[in-house]
């Protein structure tokens, strides 16, 4: 009999699987899809033009998993930005933020020279937070209501931010409970700076950078780092996927067995433990434990009988959050995009390229989603992987993602997102075009994914690139419901692995080594 099934082939589930197998167990991960990968995979959408379909960027890819799965040895190579960000404006002015400290505040002091002598205070406050938090990645929340081990966790956690300053501690307070907008309002006073920071807010959040609780938003991005630079972003050679299918060949080194088109229909659960699960053909296969690295919501919701775990928890789980108002495009280019503030071809172009030149703009395009279903003046971010990586398109043509937003999870007054889909492209489109007058007509081909279209092909709830909203009530040991924030669940047997468990979404590949780690206790 297997010992571990993993429901879910994504980067976690593989991480999962990759450490349950190396202290011998055997593992068989299921699939729904006919390609490992979930989220992070590297697909061809127009003849000639391979792109990342869903997941786009590297940073929050932990050092740890990379080195114990031997991910370079399998042939994953991630390069980095020159740039985070370039923002245009307007027919003249950009912003360019990255290569160093003192190019930014060059850049900064075009717009104002106390935000440019005020950039390494805040990067200062960012780094003594971040570092804090960082160290709690690995961890496993204490859980609450839990034993002697869960009380010794919970100090462990607390001498950690007991020796932290005052100055830090209120920082941290700051940046899990006030919005990006408000922090960024105490650091800076000119608009593009405040843009470019507080972009990281919204990115996968459905909210105005003035929402409460957005800062922390902000503050997950910049866990990350790149071939050993902290705060820096890359691009996977060969797109997202690389990562995973480096991560498929170490699992099947380790004897994983590896499913696709294995989609699951149920949880088996026999006298209050997982026994097993039961595929859509009608396939039946026992397992000594159940592993999901879905969605909470899709688990408990359409995987297990509701009696299985009581009616207080399948409430928890019904007001479990989660939809990011994102709108997902991947185009095929006969040629570069040219922004009139910054024509010519450059470092720009290997950078992410945000179209939101203000945080009142950001604010807008949510309530605008809010009330219409999307926004108007949508903030657009285009990155675009052929600039660095050739093996995407054909020589002398790229491929670009344009991450948008703000979009509503859900249509109202009965309209689909089916019917709406292609007109909300357009949209986009429009959008960079203003700012790139050439880049409409430079469109040879286009993939669109709507929120409903992101839940369906890779099981994202609303749309939503986190598995759940960062919000203060969703994290930690309250990730996904308090009391089970320790990667188990009220089923005996039945474990997660997903972003819906602590730290929370990104490809870091956390959840699954923590959940691999909690696994291997019980056993």
């Amino acid at each position: 009999m297997i010992d571990a099934i993993i429901i879910g082939g994504g980067h976690n589930g593989l991480v999962c699987a990759c450490y349950l197998a190396a202290r011998g167990l055997k593992v068989r991960v299921l699939e729904r899809r006919s390609v490992v990968g979930g989220a992070a995979v590297t697909e061809e959408f127009h003849p000639g033009f391979r792109n990342s379909t869903a997941s786009y960027t590297v940073s929050l890819l932990n050092p740890k998993v990379i080195r114990d799965l031997k991910l370079v040895e399998h042939g994953l190579r991630i390069t980095e930005r020159p740039y985070a960000n370039f923002l245009p404006l307007d027919d003249h002015q950009f912003l360019k933020v990255g290569g160093g400290l003192a190019a930014t505040q060059a850049e900064v002091a075009k717009f104002s020279r106390r935000d440019a002598d005020n950039l390494p205070a805040y990067y200062a406050m960012l780094d003594r937070v971040a570092t804090v938090l960082k160290s709690l990645l690995l961890e496993t929340p204490p859980n609450v209501g839990g034993g002697i081990a869960d009380i010794l966790q919970a100090l462990k956690v607390g001498k950690r931010f007991k020796a932290l300053n005052m100055a830090a501690r209120r920082d941290v307070l700051d940046l899990f409970t006030k919005s990006a907008g408000d922090v960024l309002d105490r650091y800076f006073e000119s608009d593009p700076i405040k843009a470019c920071f507080g972009f990281d807010s919204v990115v996968g959040n459905f909210a105005s950078p003035y929402t409460p609780g957005s800062a922390y938003v902000l503050l997950h991005h910049v866990f990350g780092e790149v071939n050993g630079k902290p705060g820096i972003w890359g691009h996977a050679m060969g797109g997202m996927g690389a990562i995973t299918q480096a991560m498929a060949k170490e699992a099947i080194a380790r004897g994983v067995e590896i499913s696709v088109d294995a989609a699951v229909s149920r949880v088996v659960v026999k006298d209050g433990r997982a026994s097993g699960v039961v595929l859509e053909d009608g396939t039946e296969i026992e397992a000594g434990l159940v592993v999901s690295n879905l969605n909470p919501k899709l688990l408990f919701q359409r995987l297990l009988d509701p009696a299985a775990v009581g009616t207080e928890f399948n409430q928890r789980i019904a007001a479990y959050k989660c939809g990011s108002g994102t709108f997902r495009l991947n185009v095929a280019l006969s040629e570069l995009p040219r922004f009139t503030c910054h024509p010519e071809p450059g470092l720009h172009h290997a950078s992410g390229i945000i179209m939101a030149p203000t945080l009142r703009y950001m604010e807008q395009a949510y309530f605008d989603a809010r009330s219409f279903g999307w926004s108007t003046q949508p903030i657009v971010e285009i990155l675009i992987p052929s600039v660095v990586d050739d093996s995407l398109a054909p020589k002398g043509r790229h491929v670009a993602s344009l991450f948008c937003q703000h979009v509503s999870p859900t249509l109202t007054d009965g309209r689909s997102w089916d019917d709406h889909r292609e007109e909300v492209a357009d949209l986009m489109i429009d959008t960079v075009t203003r700012f790139a007058p050439n880049f409409k007509a430079s469109v040879i081909a286009r993939q669109s994914h709507s929120p409903l279209d992101l839940e369906r092909k890779f099981g994202l709830v609303g749309g939503d690139i986190f598995h759940g909203a960062l919000s203060l009530d969703q994290l930690f040991s309250a990730r996904p419901v308090l009391g089970y924030g320790d990667y188990r669940t009220p089923i005996t047997g039945l474990y997660q692995c997903g972003a819906g468990t602590h730290p929370g979404g990104g490809v870091t590949g956390i959840p699954g080594h923590n959940a691999a780690r909690e696994i291997l206790r019980d056993l």
